[in-house]
């Protein structure tokens, strides 16, 4: 059975006038946005990190890191304000199960000579199957590059459907209450010709402990082949796709998640 690669695409970006993130209001007043926010509250993740990787320049400004297992914080435009809680990959069969990746499979890590490529190898506990990521960041853009190969063990798991999530928390903000650092929001992006998940922030102040700030921010989520289906949902409620593909094995799609934990 040969790996599939694919290759996702993260880019951060900076909300400013005419930006994807400032007109995203006009695209979403679709029927389907989410209703169910705010979403659980945010948090930051894990401190201790499995890899810690920046580009060989400065024209890319992002800093990586992996915890867990999976990508975790992302820095940028500078050092201390994260961008992400966690971005991982969901598999699942359709009908009997899924698999969260930092719940249901081990892994082990490696990096390369210059310490700033590192390779996660995440194995289905059921040995189904096997996913092989390469992070790095890409030289000449603001963006996390994440080369994954999916590796079925079994039969059963060459048909297996796999997912990303991405679970934000903009220019040092989460969202999902009060005193929790300010609402995101979510859109999906169709201007491209493709279904693109944009979450996006312009708060210039937050009220997060410990932060006097905020850097207002967009992240866009791109891969080397169109996606089958994105969602925007509100952390932990009906609209999160982490919980409809739990609970039924497939997603049910809203095109926006407007002022929460996104």
């Amino acid at each position: 059975m040969r790996a599939r690669p694919l290759s996702v695409f993260l880019v951060v970006g900076a909300v400013v006038a005419g930006s994807l993130a400032a007109a995203a209001p006009a695209a979403v007043a679709a029927p389907d946005s989410a209703a169910d926010g705010p979403g659980a509250l945010s948090h930051f993740d894990l401190a201790r990190k499995d890899c810690l990787g920046t580009a060989r320049n400065t024209t890319s400004k992002i800093w990586y890191t992996v915890a867990g297992g999976v990508l975790s914080d992302v820095y940028a435009p500078t050092i201390d304000t994260t961008n992400v809680e966690t971005m991982q990959y969901l598999v699942t069969d359709g009908s009997s199960f899924t698999d969260l990746q930092s719940r249901d499979t081990t892994y082990t890590v490696s990096a390369d000579s210059t310490g700033m490529v590192c390779t996660v190898t995440s194995t289905a506990k059921s040995g189904a199957y096997r996913l092989t990521t390469t992070y790095l960041t890409d030289p000449a853009r603001p963006s996390v590059v994440l080369q994954t190969s999916y590796t079925p063990l079994t039969s059963a798991a060459a048909s297996y459907r796999v997912y990303v999530r991405l679970d934000a928390t903009v220019g040092g903000n989460g969202g999902g209450g009060s005193g929790n650092g300010g609402a995101d929001n979510a859109v999906v992006d169709t201007t491209t010709g493709s279904s693109i998940p944009v979450s996006y922030d312009t708060n210039t102040k937050t009220n997060a402990a410990n932060r006097d700030y905020a850097v207002p921010s967009f992240l866009a989520l791109r891969a080397d082949q169109p996606f089958g289906a994105v969602s925007s949902g509100f952390v932990g409620g009906a609209s999160d796709g982490l919980v409809q593909l739990d609970s039924a094995h497939t997603l049910t799609p809203t095109d926006s998640a407007l002022g929460g934990n996104v």
